[in-house]
């Protein structure tokens, strides 16, 4: 592509920092969105749905990046699957549990100190429209080379999916029932310690069950 433009959009996502429910390993796994379509970040860009098929088709998810601020030295894991739904690129990764930044980036998820996602790319003239009326340039395909975790992002709708349940202590899970499920301090603390113990008493696959139950009754009330 001649003309290539390297761009860096940040694109965070306006959904609940939560963490994949992971295996007893704590192997880092996380999920979220890159890039959220129709919605206009801080620099006027939009991102159309179908922007990320091209990248999706012809490269591997681990030929896309995994940074940490988009520092090209400083990668913290690997991607593991991309695709397009109809709210934007849905991520799926791990967290390089091994080296210093990926254990750092992963506290600072589980904390809510680290939430947000963004991406970076290759454009060419034939790849935007650029409209003066409205100020801002529609992007409708994109050559994705990296996503970082970044502090903050373009684009305020765009963070981290999924959340660790299986293993929050009943302080945290009480915070969190309260925070994220808009349940009261009393219902919190009694569910908090229900499950708690459950996922003390019952095997992985179980303890996954309840986390899929709990989060579809935090999205029911939330919504």
């Amino acid at each position: 592509m001649s003309q290539e433009i390297l761009e860096v959009v940040n694109d965070v996502f306006d959904i609940e920092c939560e963490y994949k429910d992971l295996d007893a390993d704590d192997d880092g796994s996380f999920e979220g969105y890159g890039s959220v379509f129709n919605n206009k970040d801080l620099g006027n860009d939009v991102i159309k749905s179908g922007a990320f098929a091209d990248s999706i088709k012809y490269k591997k998810p681990r030929q896309i990046k995994l940074l940490y601020q988009h520092k090209t030295d400083e990668p913290i894991g690997v991607i593991d699957s991309l695709v397009e739904d109809s709210k934007g690129l849905k991520i799926k990764g791990r967290l390089a549990m091994g080296t210093q930044k990926g254990k750092e980036v992963y506290e600072l998820m589980k904390m809510g100190a680290l939430d947000s996602m963004s991406i970076g790319y290759r454009l060419s003239p034939d790849d935007y429209k650029y409209s003066d009326k409205l100020k801002k340039r529609t992007i409708t395909n994109l050559d994705l080379m990296e996503i970082s975790m970044v502090t903050f992002p373009m684009n305020p709708k765009a963070k981290v999916t999924k959340v660790k349940l299986a293993h929050m202590d009943t302080r945290e899970l009480e915070e969190y029932l309260r925070d994220v499920g808009v349940m009261s301090s009393s219902v919190a603390k009694q569910t908090a310690n229900i499950l708690y113990k459950s996922y003390q008493e019952q095997d992985l696959l179980e303890q996954r069950d309840v986390v899929d139950s709990i989060s579809a009754l935090i999205n029911t009330i939330k919504h």
